[in-house]
């Protein structure tokens, strides 16, 4: 009797088994119909029955997951992608799905250790390039430009790695070789505005005004947004590259938007000093004194400013004035320069 009750159980446990993979296989065959259908809502239910009745089903567990994955279902995806790998840790389609995710989630030390075991498996491409861009987003720029060399090494073609690698020596202040690989990715992609805006500051960080002003310029011919800050900035780079009126116009259309900002007066009465048109210098600090009467860089200017148009006792009262309000503009005095180390 003992060995009869074992028998039948033996033979219970085995129907159950097929009958669960009968069902998996079923809902599974389902899903693909549904995917293949392109509703992946419904094919995603039918695999996630599969996967109740067998969750060894290796096929079934990818399709659930690239169901996901077609909803925009990202961390869910990732998750059956993990359950994914439990079952096959060197499958191709997981470690690629696994790696992309980690990096597009900000998962970095997971996107790198994926793109490593993918190297090492043989499996994939731009393993180099995952794993630079990773470090750079943990700010950890030496090891970002060691894989960038060697993903450029790989792929000379793709301009996101000399891009990457620019923007790491800009961080390390290497705006040298900065330069030379933000130009090396913009003759790879010619098109890109925000790279050219971006090549035009770190050329006038180098400094190289010209360059600078030359990336400036096609930015803003390739759509780059003429943003306060861009045209700031490109108007810098008219008057440092001695393209004054250019530069001025700019400043002039600013203040209009920022009415009182003393920085852009100034910046204005500057430029207007330095191609010796006195006056307009003048009547420019005039406005920031009118806001504020202490700011003494603006009264030394305007002494300066004076004895330049030639009514040289007025203007050294009025520089004499401005060391008294701060002392420290006498270095300026003894020097014979102005504010910001201007002759």
């Amino acid at each position: 009797m003992k060995n009869l009750f074992v028998a039948v159980s033996a033979l219970l446990v085995v129907n159950i088994v097929f009958a669960q993979s009968d069902s998996s296989q079923y809902y599974y065959n389902k899903g693909l119909e549904e995917k293949s259908a392109r509703r992946f809502r419904d094919a995603e239910k039918n695999f996630a029955k599969a996967y109740q009745f067998d969750p060894t089903h290796l096929d079934n567990l990818l399709q659930l997951a690239a169901s996901l994955m077609e909803q925009r279902r990202y961390p869910e995806a990732m998750e059956k992608y993990k359950k994914a790998e439990q079952l096959d840790g060197s499958n191709a389609e997981v470690l690629e799905n696994l790696a992309t995710l980690s990096f597009n989630n900000r998962k970095y030390e997971d996107a790198i250790r994926y793109a490593q075991k993918k190297q090492q498996l043989k499996i994939g491409k731009d393993n180099n390039l995952l794993i630079a861009r990773s470090y750079y987003e943990l700010e950890n720029y030496g090891e970002t430009i060691r894989y960038a060399e060697l993903a450029f090494k790989e792929d000379s073609k793709n301009p996101l790695t000399p891009y990457i690698a620019g923007r790491s020596f800009m961080e390390i202040n290497n705006y040298k070789k900065a330069a030379g690989c933000f130009d090396q990715a913009l003759a790879l992609d010619s098109s890109n505005a925000t790279w050219m805006y971006e090549a035009g500051l770190v050329w006038y960080a180098v400094p190289d005004d010209k360059r600078a002003l030359y990336w400036m310029e096609r930015a803003g011919e390739k759509g780059y947004p003429k943003s306060n800050e861009y045209l700031e900035n490109l108007s810098t780079a008219y008057l440092n590259a001695g393209k004054f009126d250019k530069g001025i116009a700019i400043l002039n259309e600013l203040i209009q938007k920022r009415p009182g900002d003393q920085e852009l007066l100034y910046s204005i009465g500057d430029a207007y000093y330095k191609i010796k048109k006195y006056q307009q210098a003048i009547d420019y600090w005039d406005q920031i004194l009118a806001i504020d009467k202490t700011n003494a860089n603006a009264l030394y200017m305007i002494g300066m400013a004076y004895q330049k148009k030639g009514e040289v006792e007025k203007g050294r009262q009025l520089c004499d004035r401005a060391i008294q309000m701060d002392p420290s503009l006498s270095k300026l005095k003894e020097e014979r320069k102005m504010p910001g180390g201007g002759l």
